[in-house]
């Protein structure tokens, strides 16, 4: 019998579980422990999709069937670091490891300013909205501006959390507090900003148009913006989805700004170059390089600069792994170095160590991404398990050596058993089930399902 520890309960993980336990051509039968930092799985799933974004969220339940699936169990809470189980230790206990952690920091802008009161990570906020535990408490929301930085689809699903009217979001999971607090905001103008052309950016032409489907809200795109640079020039040679982006945005430009609660306007070919101090240490405002395209795909500064008033800012613009300590780690591409998932360690394989999802290939991709990387990883590790199995592990259960090493596990009877107290508490509200934002109310809730 094969012991096989994912680290990470997210769809790079999940998939890899799948892919294990459904081959059984290694000749080797094998058990998979999913563990999770939280007492909750899913990962992104549950933590980075946007409340509204139900369709997404219903991934949950694929996700659910294999890990219910026989061979396969849920190990949360558990801790993988110097503050937990250390790797040597999962390597003590298991044959193999499979490292799915993702890509949890978010990139900086490298700006001055930065560091100012009210400039914040879309990574935060989009905890926040979707109660993560380790969230912060509140959110300055008081702001009437708010400047996002980014062209992705994560950009896009803040900017529009900030746009919609609470009371569309009371049909979500969103927690009361969370909503009470949206409630209270004040902010009217969000300024989406991106430092290269529309033809460049990577929203989903579904999630662009959701914008425009605000009822309380307008959106505003300017023409000449649209109308710059090589590649709206040449609209025709562009990819299909850049070409219905396009559409969309000159729909939007052709259509004017509207009247509405709140404005979104959708502003390219700005660079941020500066966060500007509003004398109280919180910033006022951004200031920006009017850019041009380089003719290969990029932009330079014009030395044009032009300011947009703004007391939060939010920056989008991409996830980075982190290292994980017992890890080899390559600090320039932000993942740990692999040949085909397997583990390099000074070049050269490590038995039993494996990485799959955004730690193996960086922050790329949309969900799907993660079934073929993660069948590459299991496909590999299979390859091994006669190898594998000949290495000496803890006697006894994976479980009892987890304990045994400080971690205090939540099985999946533990998840039920929090989905049944949020399920309660969306219950006594006249909602649907309504997530549980901190540590001590979801282990209270874990602990309570025995």
């Amino acid at each position: 019998m094969l012991r096989v520890a994912v680290v990470g309960s997210g769809p790079s993980g999940v998939y890899t579980a799948q892919v294990l336990t459904e081959h059984r051509d290694s000749g080797c039968p094998v058990t998979v422990d999913v563990l999770d930092r939280l007492p909750c799985p899913y990962g992104l799933v549950r933590y980075g999709v946007a409340p509204d974004h139900e369709r997404i969220k219903s991934l949950q339940g694929t996700l659910r069937t294999v890990l219910e699936r026989p061979g396969v169990r849920f190990l949360g809470n558990v801790h993988v670091g110097p503050q937990g189980v250390g790797t040597d230790a999962l390597r003590r206990i298991y044959h193999a490891v499979v490292y799915c952690v993702g890509a949890a920091a978010d990139r900086r802008l490298g700006i001055p300013g930065e560091d100012l009161a009210g400039s914040r990570s879309a990574t935060e906020f989009v905890s926040w909205y979707s109660a993560h535990p380790d969230a912060p408490a509140g959110f300055p929301l008081t702001a009437r501006s708010a400047v996002v930085i980014g062209a992705g689809n994560v950009a896009l699903d803040v900017a529009r959390i900030l746009a919609r009217d609470p009371a569309e979001l009371t049909g979500t999971d969103m927690p009361r507090e969370r909503l009470e607090a949206l409630a209270a905001g004040r902010i009217r103008d969000i300024h989406l900003v991106a430092r290269r052309g529309p033809a460049q950016a990577r929203f989903s032409t579904k999630e662009l148009r959701e914008l425009g489907a605000l009822p309380h809200a307008s959106v505003r795109t300017d023409p000449g913006d649209l109308d710059a640079g090589p590649a709206a020039a040449r609209a025709d040679a562009l990819p299909a989805a850049a070409r219905r982006n396009l559409a969309v945005l000159r729909g939007w430009a052709a259509a004017g700004p509207g009247e509405a609660a709140r404005r979104i306007r959708l502003r390219f070919f700005l660079r941020p170059v500066a966060l500007l101090d509003d004398g109280r240490g919180a910033v006022r405002a951004v200031r920006f390089e009017r850019t041009t395209p380089d003719g290969t795909g990029g932009v330079s500064g014009t030395g044009v600069h032009e300011e947009v008033a703004a007391q939060l800012v939010l920056r989008s613009v991409g996830y980075r792994g982190r290292a994980l300590p017992g890890l080899p780690f390559d600090a320039s591409t932000g993942t740990v170095p692999h040949a085909g998932g397997r583990v390099l360690r000074e070049g050269f394989p490590s038995p039993g160590e494996y990485v799959a999802g955004w730690i193996k290939r960086g922050p790329t991709g949309v969900i799907g991404s993660n079934r073929p990387c993660a069948k590459e990883t299991a496909t590999a590790l299979l390859a091994d398990a006669a190898a594998l199995a000949r290495r000496a592990v803890a006697a006894g259960g994976p479980a009892g050596a987890l304990r045994a090493a400080g971690a205090d596990p939540v099985g999946w009877e533990g998840w039920r058993a929090i989905q049944a107290a949020e399920a309660e508490t969306g219950r006594l509200l006249s909602r649907g089930p309504v997530k549980i934002p901190d540590w001590t109310g979801l282990l209270a809730a874990a602990r309570s399902g025995g």
